[in-house]
């Protein structure tokens, strides 16, 4: 048995897969998520809320974003942000005012519950 098939046919994919590696895990107080320079999410396990877990992910996305374009690094001591060093001791990390926290609010829709 012979089965034609019209030359217009074709398959796609259905969607667009992310593959981001994202754990729940007990992060240290006032912290919802993390972007690690590995291309791992660590969300706080507290969230229990689907769309608060979901907003903290598509920021921390950003930042990894930021990551893979080589605009953000960091150490345990320095965040490096377009060139410039960062001193982790002078900063209120998460703060809007950060440039690369400034990009990844703008750029998300922040929960009301923060």
């Amino acid at each position: 048995m012979k089965i034609r098939l019209s030359s217009g046919f074709k398959i796609n994919p259905p969607f667009q897969q992310d593959t981001t590696p994202i754990y729940a895990t007990d992060l240290e107080e006032g912290v919802l998520g993390k972007a690690n320079n590995n291309g791992t999410i660590l969300i706080s396990d507290k969230i229990t809320d689907p769309e608060e877990r979901r907003s903290v992910i598509e920021h921390e996305k950003v930042h990894l974003d930021q990551m893979k374009r080589g605009d953000l690094d960091y150490d345990d001591d320095f965040v490096y942000w377009k060139g410039k060093k960062y001193s982790r001791d002078d900063m209120k990390e998460g703060a809007q005012d950060l440039p690369w926290e400034a990009e990844a609010y703008a750029k998300t829709d922040p929960f009301e519950k923060y």
